[in-house]
């Protein structure tokens, strides 16, 4: 585990630890590169070289209002995805939440079901917010069902919103209120 990175949030699975600037050297830089696992992400359009993914990783360690935690394998530490919750609006208590599962072995399995969920109990328990926010292409079902799994509802769709593989599909809109108020 690289130095700085100790878990955070422990699940059953998976443990959730602060994405460090050395893991570009591991895994994450290849799901980047890869287009079947950036299909559906708005970064596939970004600068992904390893030194703009440094300075992504970093700018995101240095911004209090943003979490960007790597999605670890408890047995056998393996660094399977990564999960970012901000930036919090202070005021309105509010985040919205991206995930990116990058290694396929672990599509389809409940590991972004269940990050989604630890993240959602430590953004409201731990961090005080009061709702989270999310958003899909219409067509993503791997994501929409582990939002949907994890308690978010379906709050909109935006028509047309994304150009995608030559057709413009709707934006899906998910949102969890914290369930303490």
């Amino acid at each position: 585990m690289p130095s700085g990175a100790e878990p955070l949030i422990t699940g059953k699975r998976i443990c959730l630890r602060k994405v460090q600037p050395s893991d570009v050297d591991g895994p994450y830089f290849s799901w980047m590169q890869d287009p079947e696992v950036t299909r559906y992400l708005e970064s596939r359009f970004s600068d992904n070289s390893k030194p703009a993914m440094r300075r992504f990783v970093q700018g995101a360690l240095d911004d209090p209002d943003i979490h960007f935690l790597a999605i670890v394998l408890r047995d056998g530490g393996r660094h399977i995805g990564n999960i970012k919750l901000g930036p919090i609006n202070r005021h309105h208590k509010s985040a919205d939440i991206g995930i990116i599962i990058g290694d396929k072995g672990c599509w389809g399995k409940g590991y972004a079901t269940e990050a989604i969920g630890l993240l959602s109990a430590h953004a409201f328990k731990k961090l005080g917010l009061h709702k989270l926010t999310a958003g899909c292409y219409a067509g993503n079902t791997g994501s929409e069902k582990a939002f949907l799994a994890s308690g978010f509802a379906l709050e909109g769709k935006r028509k047309e919103q994304y150009l995608f593989e030559g057709r413009y599909v709707d934006g899906l809109l998910f949102g969890l209120v914290n369930p303490e108020g």
